[in-house]
C-alpha cells in the first residue's frame, strides 16, 4: 500500500465513503465489539468479541488492501493452505509433537505488534498507526483509551496474527530443517514431526526460548496441551488422524457420530439445524477422507445421502 496515501484516504475511497466518515467511525471501533464467551472443549470459557457488521467491512476491506508477509508454514487463514494441507506435511513422520499458545489472538497488543511490524517493515506514519490501531484492536477495559488487543472474532486477527507469528516462523522454520523436522503452524497450533527418534524433545524448550526472544513474557505455550505421539498411538493434527499407514482419516468417533446422524434422517428425527450440520460434516469428510462419502452411499443408499447434501438451508 503506497506511503503517499494515507490509510483513512484509502479505506475513504474504497469503502466509497468520505475521509471525515471514516476518521469518524474510527474513533470508537475498539468499542465496537459485541463480547460474549462460549465454553472451551475441556474447562473454563473463551471471551469472543465480534466486532460490529460496519466495523467487520472496514476490516475485510484492509485485508484486501494491504500485502503483509506471512510465512509458507503458516497453514491457517492463508490462500491455498488448510488444515489437510496441515496434516499432509506430517503423514510420513512417526513422530509428532503438538504445542499450543496460550491465549495467542488476545495476548497480541498494540504495543507489541507495532515491536513486531518494526523489526520487519518500516513503521507507517503516526496518523497512519492510530488508524490501524483503532481499525485492528479491540478495548476489553469499560473506559475508552484502555489496552488495545486483538480480538478472537474480528476477519482482520487471523491476517494480523500470521504477520505477528513472521519471524517466529522464519526462526523455527529454519532450524527444524537443519535437525530434519517438519514444522507446521495453524494458528495457536504448532506441530513438528521427524523420522527420528526422540529428536523432539528439545523442542518444548526451544520454542520457549525463541517465544521469549521476540515476544517477551507476552506469547507463553500452554503447557497443558504439549503432546508427545507417535505411530504407535493415533496422531491427530488440526482434527484429522493420521493413520499408520500415513493416509488421512475422520477418526473413528467422527465417523461413528456420522453414521448416528445419517441414521436419524433415515429415520426422520433430525431438525433442520442438525441436518445442516450433518451436511457440514459431510463436506469436510468428502474433503479429507472422500472414500468414506462413499461407504456412506453404499450403506444408506446413495439418494439419501444426496439429498442431505443438496437439500436447501430452510
Amino acid at each position: 500500500m503506497g506511503l503517499k496515501m494515507t490509510l483513512i484516504k484509502k479505506l475513504a475511497f474504497e469503502l466509497k465513503k468520505s475521509e471525515d466518515e471514516v476518521a469518524h467511525f474510527l474513533l470508537s471501533a475498539p468499542k465496537r465489539y459485541k463480547v460474549y464467551t462460549i465454553p472451551k472443549r475441556t474447562s473454563g470459557h473463551r471471551v469472543i468479541a465480534q466486532p460490529s457488521k460496519e466495523l467487520k467491512e472496514y476490516q475485510r476491506k484492509y485485508i484486501e488492501i494491504q500485502q503483509l508477509p506471512i510465512h509458507d508454514l503458516a497453514m491457517a487463514y492463508r490462500k491455498g493452505a488448510s488444515i489437510k494441507h496441515n496434516a499432509l506435511a506430517h503423514k510420513n513422520n512417526p513422530y509428532l509433537l503438538k504445542l499450543d499458545l496460550e491465549n495467542f489472538f488476545n495476548s497480541i497488543s498494540d504495543k507489541l505488534f507495532w515491536k513486531v511490524w518494526d523489526s520487519i517493515l518500516p513503521l507507517p506514519s503516526d496518523k497512519d498507526k492510530k488508524t490501524l490501531e483503532n481499525l485492528l484492536f479491540w478495548c476489553p477495559s469499560k473506559t475508552t483509551g484502555g489496552a488495545l488487543i486483538l480480538s478472537i472474532g474480528a476477519p482482520s486477527s487471523p491476517l494480523v496474527s500470521n504477520f505477528f507469528m513472521y519471524q517466529f516462523d522464519c526462526i523455527i522454520g529454519k532450524l527444524c530443517v537443519e535437525k530434519e523436522i517438519v514444522y507446521t503452524r495453524y494458528a495457536d497450533d504448532l506441530t513438528f514431526s521427524t523420522k527420528h527418534k526422540d529428536s523432539l524433545f528439545i523442542l518444548p524448550e526451544l520454542v520457549k526460548e525463541k517465544l521469549a526472544d521476540l515476544f517477551g513474557s507476552a506469547i507463553k505455550i500452554n503447557r497443558k496441551k504439549t503432546r508427545f505421539s507417535s505411530r504407535a498411538h493415533n496422531r491427530h493434527v488440526t482434527g484429522i488422524t493420521i493413520t499408520n499407514d500415513g493416509s488421512l482419516s475422520l477418526g473413528r468417533e467422527r465417523k461413528r457420530y456420522i453414521k448416528h446422524l445419517v441414521h436419524q434422517v433415515q429415520l426422520n428425527k433430525l431438525d433442520a439445524e442438525n441436518r445442516q450440520h450433518l451436511r457440514g460434516l459431510i463436506a469436510f469428510a468428502k474433503y479429507v477422507e472422500p472414500v468414506f462419502v462413499l461407504s456412506l452411499r453404499r450403506k444408506y443408499t446413495s439418494e439419501l445421502i444426496t439429498q442431505i447434501i443438496e437439500e436447501s438451508n430452510g
